[in-house]
């Protein structure tokens, strides 16, 4: 099972809560043998600023664990659109450089169908749903 977000990297707030809310999911997965094997993914919808680069220093900066947590982007635009619509995800130029966008934990199962979707703040009950799948 993995959870799954939508950021960009240059958010200034939701996507700073989101970052910290996996942070402290990617501790528990790492030290409570119940999640072992949970992952997590956070997938920029950002492809024009969100390089390798600044997604590694997005990752240092959140101190990710590999392979527990990963970030990365879409290779094209075509499946960044496919992603955003099977995530039910909506986001809008902001006119000032970023973007307004819903944010939310997805769940996909270990079968990868999509099997629950919580708010910020509902990750510890996400990261349960998941453990009990495993």
């Amino acid at each position: 099972p993995t959870l799954v977000e939508f950021i960009y990297t240059s958010c200034p707030v939701i996507c700073l809560a989101l970052g910290e809310d996996f942070y402290r999911l990617q501790e528990k997965i790492a030290h409570d043998p119940r999640y072992f094997g949970v992952r997590l993914l956070s997938i920029s919808f950002d492809l024009e600023r969100d390089t390798p680069a600044q997604l590694a220093e997005y990752a240092k900066a959140h101190r990710t664990r590999t392979p527990i947590w990963r970030i990365v982007r879409p290779l094209s635009v075509e499946d960044l659109h496919r992603l955003l619509e099977v995530f039910g995800i909506v986001v809008k130029d902001d006119g000032a450089g970023g973007f307004v966008h819903n944010a939310a934990i997805h769940l996909v199962d270990a079968r990868g169908r999509l099997a629950n979707i919580g708010d910020i703040g509902q990750g510890e009950r996400i990261l349960s749903e998941a453990a009990d799948g495993l």
